[in-house]
């Protein structure tokens, strides 16, 4: 079977407030409403589905590679996310998130 892209999904409670959170760490408001309860925002060949289903909100993880964590670290701080510290790993470096319903939003970037 060939994959043309892959979406990840995420439940949430209220999606008005999961939206500001996800717009505020893509930088960006959702590219398309596709269906009542559901937003989606591309990412290269994928991207995020986020949809209202309070009953599995807070259940998910969803790890985002990026090319300059440092970087995405102080732009989501400034953004009023609350950030923790870079963590060093084996082969990458990761920042860990919560968005508002408890889903964890990893960041990591890849050692060069």
């Amino acid at each position: 079977m060939p994959i043309a892209a892959i979406y990840a999904n995420l439940s949430c409670k209220a999606l008005p407030d999961a939206a500001r959170w996800f717009a505020a760490v893509f930088g960006r408001e959702a590219d398309r409403r596709p269906m009542e309860g559901l937003l989606e925002w591309d990412c290269g060949d994928g991207g995020l589905q986020l949809f209202q289903k309070p009953e599995d909100a807070g259940r998910g993880t969803l790890t985002l590679i990026v090319a300059d964590i440092r970087a995405e670290r102080d732009r989501l701080a400034a953004a009023g996310l609350a950030v923790g510290e870079i963590e060093p790993a084996d082969y990458t470096s990761i920042l860990r998130l919560r968005d508002p319903d408890g889903n964890l939003v990893v960041l990591a970037q890849p050692h060069a």
